[in-house]
């Protein structure tokens, strides 16, 4: 599949005030949608949530228009790839109501520089995945929820999370009091939820504000 990016005139046009002053309002935006996804999260009243969930399309948004978003963040994803010399397949899905873009390994032994694109605990890649929101949002005008994986980071992400959601709820069960877990990003926080609504006698939620917002682990009642 072949991709067609102006970079160049995307990174000259991105430095305008306008441009700038528009981004800020599209990250305040997507920043809430992705808190009101936290299902768990106590902070998030129903209303708001709601709110936050038109203002980023919702499942509502037809399923062309979430496909259009993904090719949009593929080609600006693919741009970025031919600056830095990285090769590396990209797959343009949507799943669940959510435009995804996957950047996998092309065969060619590139995985490990691919990796460099995630970072510490994925900072990098949740920081191009702000771009490529950007991106999209610079040629719909509607704030997207993107979702952008880098050689599976995501998948084994999840994984670990897990096991760090079961690991607090057993402490929570065994001496009856809160766990605090480390500060994580809105996607690591939606993990953490997601495994802790499946088990009997604890609850989530999330406090703090960025980039300290983490969650606590209680018992129920």
């Amino acid at each position: 599949m072949s991709f067609v990016t102006d970079t160049t005139s995307d990174l000259d046009a991105r430095g305008t005030e306008d441009d700038a002053a528009d981004q800020d309002a599209n990250l305040d935006e997507i920043e809430d949608a992705d808190d009101a996804d936290e299902a768990d999260d106590e902070d998030a009243g129903s209303g708001d949530g709601e709110a936050a969930k038109a203002a980023s399309g919702g499942n509502g948004r037809a399923a062309a228009d979430l496909f259009r978003e993904s090719e949009i963040a593929a080609d600006y994803v693919e741009g970025l790839l031919d600056i830095l010399d990285y090769d590396g397949d990209i797959d343009e899905l949507v799943v669940s109501g959510r435009p995804v873009v996957e950047v996998v390994e092309g065969g060619d032994g590139s995985g490990r520089r691919l990796q460099a694109l995630v970072g510490q605990r994925g900072a990098t890649l949740e920081a191009l995945q702000e771009l490529s929101r950007l991106a999209v949002f610079r040629q719909t005008g509607s704030p997207s929820r993107l979702l952008l994986d880098v050689g599976g980071y995501r998948a084994l992400r999840r994984k670990e999370l897990g096991a760090i959601a079961k690991n607090a709820a057993e402490k929570v069960k065994e001496y009856g009091e809160a766990v605090r877990l480390e500060p994580m990003s809105a996607f690591e926080r939606k993990c953490v939820h997601d495994v802790i609504n499946a088990l009997p006698g604890v609850e989530s939620e999330s406090e703090g504000v960025e980039p300290s917002r983490r969650i606590v682990v209680r018992p129920v009642g």
